[in-house]
Formats: structure tokens, sequence, C-alpha cells
């Protein structure tokens, strides 16, 4: 188990320092006194961190992350919980063929939810090492290779893992978009209390390993009451994963995100939420059934029940809805928000609405409450997928997902506003233009303000999230930017940012005051790898607030290394002279593929 804090620093007012007072006292002290100050100054300003601290800056495909997650505990706010699709379990490309990693990215039967721990606010970071079904090292080192042709990987069932455990042992591969979120503990009882102490949830999409459940994937969630003990690396301090999807023959469940009802102000608290989509058809004809579903447990996530909440219907006259997000309030109503594209007009549509005045035994028809335009300007002829930084780019497919946040006065819910905020990234302003927009409301979801860009000049806004103080005082906004225009070559350098915004919130709801609180070093997004033919950023970003301070997480690549010979097979891919398929250890620098997942945060 390590742990590594990368510090940066930021302008004092941030904190709210106080540079008066801090110069009166430097005027007074010694030498020695001024050294001891500015030691102190520097530890309360190392405000962004890595997270993903577990993970090697090489080989490829050990040193990638993506999709980060974020949670922080309102009954101890000092505790938070990060999830993220981490490879850091998978063989290198140098076994077996050095220029093909089969099948996928993937070491078949290797885990990639990745999970890490902070008890400072955020300013440090741990990855434990669980045991599991590793290709990180493999039986006698065959999954690290050698340079030439080699048998290949076989995987080590009892090797080190740095994602979430119990899961090969139960037939099963925990295989990432990870959604995470504290609860209160259950009583012997069911009874709920913050006296019971925390429950970490951590839900994400599984395969199997073997025949486990019906389908072709699943949500599942994992559960711990004991986070310092997982932290330190205990196996044993998380139960058994348990399914939560309501699976069928054909059924992938895809991108579940949880909640749960942490206000103990709410008649359902400590009910939690997973929402998911069901993709009940993989054709690509007219009909590609896939509603929004929610799964609700209120047994501490012993048992679930599972509801659809939206039509099924996905063609030319209904369109698709898909990437939702769900919330509580004060009052334990529960909010579910997803994007709904238009019929016949792709990258258009609304965020989406529904709610359950019943602990989600019942949910409202949907309501469309906001415009949004992904910005699917490039389609990548080769991954067939919408690209915003340029040709062979990262994907985007849900930049204009809703990411809302609820002021709902966690722990206790007495000082709650119970405010909507939702942000996402945009393209309505057309290309090399998009921004990040913010709508919030301040009645419940029956009103909604009209898109505002928030974006910092220069930014082309890409993935977005928000997050409101429980109190309804401060707002944070986390996104990723590229800073570069959309790119005709894969020659051209591109910069990736990770940027942390806030707001006071006025007596009438509006966020006021803008600031930039972050900018993290750029880095060249080319220098990350899907299956090598176009670069990998995953689909969201994540952030959380308290009372007294925020935090954001973000895809992160300074530390990622270009690699020519692989921009130059790229470009051959989409129409190019052809170019030789590179052995990415031997011809890129060692730190090709090295994407991060850092933090930020506001706490002193």
């Amino acid at each position: 188990m390590k742990t590594r804090n990368t510090p940066t620093l930021v302008a004092a007012i941030v904190g709210g320092f106080n540079r008066t007072r801090f110069f009166s006292i430097v005027r007074i002290a010694t030498a020695g006194v001024l050294i001891s100050a500015a030691a102190a100054m520097a530890v309360i300003l190392s405000t962004e961190a890595l997270v993903s601290v577990g993970s090697p800056p090489s080989p490829l495909a050990q040193n990638a992350q993506s999709e980060p997650a974020l949670a922080v505990d309102a009954a101890h706010p000092n505790v938070m919980a990060a999830g993220a699709n981490d490879t850091i379990d998978m063989e290198a490309y140098n076994a077996g063929d050095d220029t093909t990693f089969p099948p996928f990215p993937f070491t078949p039967g290797v885990g990639i939810s990745g999970v890490y721990f902070s008890f400072d606010s955020g300013h440090t970071w741990t990855q434990p090492t669980y045991t599991g079904y590793s290709g990180r090292f493999g039986i006698d080192n065959s999954c690290l290779g050698v340079v030439g042709p080699d048998p290949g990987c076989t995987p080590d069932p009892a090797g080190p893992i740095g994602t979430l455990p119990w899961y090969y042992e139960n037939g099963l591969i925990p295989f990432g978009d990870p959604a995470v979120a504290f609860g209160p503990s259950p009583d012997t009882n069911g009874n709920f209390s913050w006296t019971n102490g925390s429950r970490l949830y951590y839900a994400n999409i599984a395969f199997n390993f073997g025949q486990t459940f019906r389908g072709v994937a699943a949500a599942y969630v994992s559960r711990t009451d004991d986070v310092a003990a997982a932290a330190a690396g205990d196996k044993n301090a998380w139960m058994q994963p348990v399914l939560v999807s309501k699976q069928n023959s054909s059924l992938f469940s895809d991108k579940e995100q949880i909640w749960a009802d942490n206000a103990a102000s709410s008649p359902f608290f400590g009910n939690v939420y997973i929402c998911y989509t069901a993709i009940r058809s993989r054709s690509r004809g007219n009909a590609r059934p896939q509603p929004v579903m929610v799964a609700v447990s209120s047994d501490g996530g012993n048992t679930w029940t599972t509801r659809q909440v939206t039509e099924a219907a996905t063609n030319f006259l209904h369109g698709f809805r898909t990437a939702s997000t769900v919330r509580t309030d004060s009052n334990g109503v529960v909010y579910l928000f997803f994007a709904h594209f238009a019929a016949g007009t792709p990258g258009i549509g609304t965020h989406a609405m529904v709610k359950s005045y019943d602990g989600g035994q019942t949910w409202t028809p949907p309501q469309d409450i906001v415009s949004m335009n992904d910005a699917c300007y490039n389609v990548d002829p080769v991954i067939g997928r919408c690209v915003e930084d340029g040709i062979a780019g990262a994907r985007m497919d849900l930049t204009a997902a809703p990411s809302v946040d609820i002021a709902n006065g966690a722990p206790t819910g007495a000082d709650a506003t119970d405010e909507i905020v939702d942000t996402w990234g945009d393209g309505r302003l057309g290309l090399n233009n998009e921004k990040v927009m913010l709508s919030y409301s301040t009645n419940g979801g029956d009103s909604w303000s009209s898109p505002t860009a928030i974006t910092s000049a220069g930014d082309r806004g890409y993935y977005a999230a928000a997050a409101i103080s429980p109190n309804g005082q401060q707002l944070y906004i986390g996104y990723n930017a590229f800073t570069t225009p959309y790119r005709t070559n894969t020659s051209d350098p591109r910069s990736l940012v990770g940027v942390v915004l806030h707001a006071d919130i006025g007596a009438d709801g509006t966020p006021t005051g803008w600031t930039e609180l972050h900018r993290s070093p750029p880095g060249d997004p080319r220098g990350s790898s899907d299956l090598g033919t176009a670069e990998f950023l995953g689909d969201y970003v994540y952030a959380i607030a308290t009372s007294t301070y925020g935090a954001a997480v973000w895809n992160d690549t300074r530390n990622a290394a270009d690699c020519p010979a692989v921009d130059a097979w790229r470009m051959s891919l989409r129409g190019g002279p052809p170019a030789p398929v590179p052995a990415p250890q031997q011809d890129c620098p060692s730190t090709f593929g090295n994407v991060d997942i850092f933090s930020w945060t506001s706490a002193p």
C-alpha cells in the first residue's frame, strides 16, 4: 500500500487566508520562526493530490485510469472514497504478441474497479492492495512478458489487486463504471442512524467469470462498514458483492450511478438508490429497447427492488435515454435525471427528470427540464464515436449527461435549502466553443434557470460535475477541458486540463462571484489509449461538497507521454499512408498511456 501527495500552491485567498495577519506575524518573527511558518503554509495550501497512488508510471496498460467517482461521508467529512476504471492489474503489452493486447485492452478475468481512500479531506490518498485474480505479474511473471514472442499471460488467482475484492471468488469480474456513496449503517434491527457508523457503497458493472448471472453485464454493489480497515488492505472489511439489476439472458446493464439518502430528516433515511440503463438488445436495428431503471434497497444493500422509470422504446420516433443520476432532498423526495436525446436530431435533446415521493416505490412521468447539445460535430471513422479534441481523439459520448447535486442538509437535514444544481458539457455554440453549462432550481424542479455558460476563458468544456454544499451556500464545479482547438491531424500537440470553479449562492439561489479555484498543469491526451486506435478518457468526472469545503476529481494526462509511432499509426487508420502497427513498450516512451486521477480540495 502506497501513499503519495503532489502539492500545488494556490492563491492564499482560496482558503480565506488572512494576508494582513500573516505579514504582521512575519515582521516580528525570528529567522527560525519564518522557516516554520513557510513550511506550515506549504502544508495548508497543498490542495492538489494524486488519487491513483498505486498506479505505476509504466508499463501500458497497468498505468491507466479513467472515469473517477468521488463520495464524502456526511457524518465524518474528512473521510472520502473514490473509484476509477483502473487497469493496474492487467498484463503488459509485451506479454504474448508485443503489438496486441487481447482481447481488447483487458486480460480475461481481471477486474478494473479501482478503489481509493482519503482520511484528510483529500489532501492525501491511499490505494489498498488485496488478493484476487491478477495479471499484474502473473504466474512466473508471465504477464510482464518479454521483448518478442512469448507464451502470454497466465494470471495469478491469488495475486495482488488494487481493485474491488471478492469478485473472482464469486465467479465475477468487476468491470468499471465506478459509483460510490456513503450512507448510515443499519443496526441489528435494520434501523438506520449515524450513531451506528457509516456504510460505503461501491456500485459497478460486472461480467461473468463463469456463469453467475444471466445476461451480458450486470450492476453489482460492494459495501464496507470499516473504511479504515478496507484502506489498510483488509479484504475481509468488504462484504460479498450483491447483484442489483434484474437480469435476463440478453440484458446489458450499463452506466449505473448510486446515492444513499443521507439526511436524517428524511422519512426514507438510509435508503439506497442505483439507477442504470437496461440495454435489452445490442442490435443496430430500428428498435433497441433501453429504458432507465432504478433499484432501491431499504436494508443496507442486502436486497434490491427494481423498477422501470422511462419507456423502453429507442428509435427515430422516441429518441433515446441514457446517462442517469439520482439524488434525494431533505424530505426524502428522490430525483432521477437522465439525458433524453431527441428523435432525428443526433446530439440534441434535453435533461429529463422523474421523481418519487414514496422512497422509490412509484415515479412521476418524465419531465424535460433544460435543453442540451452534446457537441457531436466530428464522428471518428475508426471508433465510430464523437470526438472533441481531434482525429483519433477521446470519445465524448456522455459530455452532455446531467451531473446533479442537491443541498439536502446532510447529515441532519436541518439546514437544507434543497436547491438543485445541474451541470454538463455543451456544444450549442459550435466547434471550438464548447462550454460547461449550469442550470438550477429552487422549487423542487418545477422550474429551472436558463442554461448559463460558466467555463473559464479559453477552455473547451468536456466532462463536468457539480457539488452544492448541504447548507446551500457554496457551489463547486469540477471539469475537464481541452485548451487547444480541434486537430485535423495526430501530429500537433493537444492540451487537457482539470479545473475547479466556485460560486457563492445568493439568497434567491443564484450562484454569484464565480472564481477559478484551481487549474491543473496541462497534459497531452494523445498519450492516452483505448485499443491503441484512439485516445481514452472515459465518460465522466466527479465533485463533492460539505458545509466547509469542496473537492473534485478528474482525468489527468500530465504524466502521459505522446508516442509519435502511435500517432502515425492512428492517422494511417483514417486514410493516411499505411503505418506499421507499433509495439508500445518498444516504440513509445515508457509513460505512454499513463493517465492518472487527480483531486483538488479546498479543505484547510
